[in-house]
C-alpha cells in the first residue's frame, strides 16, 4: 500500500524540521519501507495507522524514531577507496610536516552512520602515522541509534565483508560470537556524539581533516551553505575537507577551493588576500 499524499507530506515536513533533509515526491515507497518496522514495533498494523496516531498525538520520542529510520544512510568500509588513498599519499605527508611540533592529528567523521567510516579512518592513520604520533577521530551522526551501534564497534560477517580486506579484519578485529568487534587500540582513539549538523554546533577543538561525505546531497542550497560555513569554523586554515563524489562547494560556498588529490578531489579553505595588499611581492 502506497502512502497517501497527506501522510507523505506529514513525514516530509517532520523530517525537514528535525534534520533539514528534503524528501522529494517519489520517495513514498522508501518512506513506507523504512517506517514499516517502526510502525510494527509500536504496535500499529500499518504505516498509515502509525502516522495517523502521530498526527493525532504528537510524541517527540516517536518523531525521533521516524527521523532515525529515514536518515540511516548506505555505508561500507573504505567507501569509494580514493579518499583514503588521498589521505595516505597526499594529505598525511603534508600534515606530518605541518604538525611536527604537536605530533597530533584531529579528524572529524561528520556523518559516521554505523561507524565504518571513522574506523576506516582509524585503520588508515594507525598504519600510516610514524611512531610517536597520536590521532583523535571525532565521529558524529544525527541518528541516536547509529551512534549507539557505532560506539559498540561490533559488526556482522556480512557487514565486514563489505569493503574490509581480510588482512585488516584479522589485524584490527577480534571474534565476537558470529561477528567481529573492533580492537581496543582503534576504539580508544574514536569518540562518538549525536549531532545535527544543521543546528548550531557545540564548541570543538579545530580539525585537520573533515569527512563530510554523502551528506550535502540531502539538503537544499541554503542548508548546504549553512553547514559548510559551520564546518569552515572548525577546520584549520590548512585543513582538508572531503565530500562525496556527487557533492561540491562550487556555487554553494566560495570560502572553499577544490584541489586535485590523487585521483579524487578535496576542498580547502580559500586563502584571502587582505584588501589593499598586492598579490605579488
Amino acid at each position: 500500500m502506497t502512502l497517501s499524499a497527506s501522510d507523505f507530506a506529514f513525514v516530509a515536513g517532520l523530517v525537514k524540521r528535525e534534520s533539514a533533509i528534503v524528501l522529494a515526491p517519489g520517495k513514498e515507497y522508501l518512506v513506507e519501507a523504512r517506517l514499516l518496522p517502526v510502525a510494527r514495533q509500536a504496535g500499529a498494523g500499518t504505516v498509515a495507522d502509525y502516522l495517523g496516531i502521530l498526527q493525532r498525538r504528537p510524541d517527540p520520542a516517536a518523531h525521533r524514531s521516524v527521523v532515525d529510520a529515514l536518515t540511516t544512510n548506505e555505508t561500507s568500509w573504505f567507501r569509494d577507496r580514493e579518499p583514503y588513498s588521498a589521505m595516505t599519499d597526499v594529505v598525511l605527508p603534508e600534515l606530518l610536516a605541518a604538525r611536527s611540533a604537536t605530533r597530533t592529528l584531529r579528524v572529524w567523521s561528520a556523518a559516521c552512520s554505523s561507524g565504518q567510516e571513522p574506523y576506516s579512518l582509524a585503520i588508515t592513520l594507525q598504519q600510516a602515522l610514524p611512531p610517536g604520533w597520536r590521532y583523535q577521530i571525532h565521529a558524529t551522526d544525527i541518528s541516536t541509534e547509529m551512534i549507539k551501534r557505532a560506539g559498540g564497534g561490533e559488526y556482522s560477517q556480512v557487514e565486514v565483508n563489505r569493503g574490509l580486506p581480510v588482512q585488516l579484519l584479522v589485524q584490527h578485529f577480534a571474534r565476537s560470537g558470529t561477528g567481529w568487534k573492533i580492537a581496543p587500540a582503534l576504539r580508544e582513539n574514536v569518540t562518538f556524539q549525536q549531532l545535527n549538523l544543521t543546528t548550531p554546533l557545540p564548541a570543538m577543538a579545530p580539525f585537520d581533516v573533515v569527512f563530510l561525505r554523502n551528506v550535502l546531497i540531502y539538503f537544499d542550497v541554503a542548508t548546504k551553505r549553512n553547514v559548510l560555513r559551520s564546518i569552515a569554523k572548525l577546520l584549520r586554515p590548512d585543513g582538508w575537507l572531503f565530500l562525496g563524489a556527487a557533492e561540491t562547494t562550487i556555487g554553494v560556498d566560495e570560502g572553499f577551493e577544490r584541489v586535485a588529490v590523487g585521483r579524487t578531489s578535496a576542498y580547502r579553505p580559500r586563502v584571502t588576500v587582505p584588501a589593499g595588499t598586492g598579490g605579488k611581492g
